[in-house]
Order: C-alpha cells, then structure tokens, then sequence
C-alpha cells in the first residue's frame, strides 16, 4: 500500500479473507477482486471516501493532561466514548488525541496478486472468517 504520491505506507504482506462483504477488506478493494483468479493482479487508487474517509478536524480533541496519569505519550492510544483515539501531542499539561483513522483523508494505492482461491468452509461462512 503507498499514497498517492508513492511513498510506501504498508509493506508487502500475505493477506487471507474471506470474500463477499464479511468487512474484512475494503468494500472498494474487495469489489476490484471479485471474479479474480490466482495469477491475476490488481492495480486500484481509493480516494478517502472509499477508503478511510476524510480528515474530520472535529474528532480532534485537547484534554488535560493528568486525566489520564502518569505516562501519557505521543503515540498511545486512549478508547473514549467508544472511538479510539491516538495521543499525538502532550505538551504544557494538556493532550491532543484524535480521533480519526490514521490513514484518514488520504489517497491509497493497492498492488495485489491474487496467489490463491477456495471456496470456503460452511464454519467459515458462518463464523465470517477465513479460517487457516
């Protein structure tokens, strides 16, 4: 996976799903696969609104600082009101956490190679996942 402009955002990795809308994939990534084969590649840019939606600057919240103890970094993660939020400042006593995807407003671009297809397991299909 890479940006829209090239740079690697994700490196080269085996990934096993269990096709038709299961919300393992991308809805957009997903339908580009439907029908392939092994062999067979794939090239896709999603913009944001297929992909992780658009940056929303109001999912961005500051917070005091000691409301979360001792320890708070750039970097962790802090689940609030059912979202989860990144930390990606403390300074000055307070804490920025925002809450969008990190890969939020942003363009993407997918290279797949299909290396295998199965059909799947009836406890697959009623489980929802690609079992090994």
């Amino acid at each position: 996976m890479h940006d829209a402009q090239g740079a690697l955002l994700s490196q080269p990795s085996d990934v096993t799903y269990l096709h038709g809308g299961y919300g393992h994939l991308l809805e957009a990534l997903e339908r580009a696969l439907e029908g392939k084969q092994a062999g067979e590649t794939v090239h896709l840019q999603l913009e944001p609104d297929e992909a992780f939606g658009d940056y929303d600057a109001g999912l961005v919240r500051v917070e005091p600082a000691e409301r979360y103890g001792q320890g708070i970094a750039a970097g962790m993660e802090v689940e609030e009101d059912s979202r989860v939020y990144t930390v990606t400042d403390v300074a000055e006593g307070k804490v920025v956490l925002d809450g969008n995807h990190p890969l939020a407003g942003m363009a993407l671009r997918f290279a797949c190679q299909v290396v295998s297809v199965r059909t799947a397991k009836a406890e697959e299909i009623s489980r929802g996942v690609s079992l090994p």
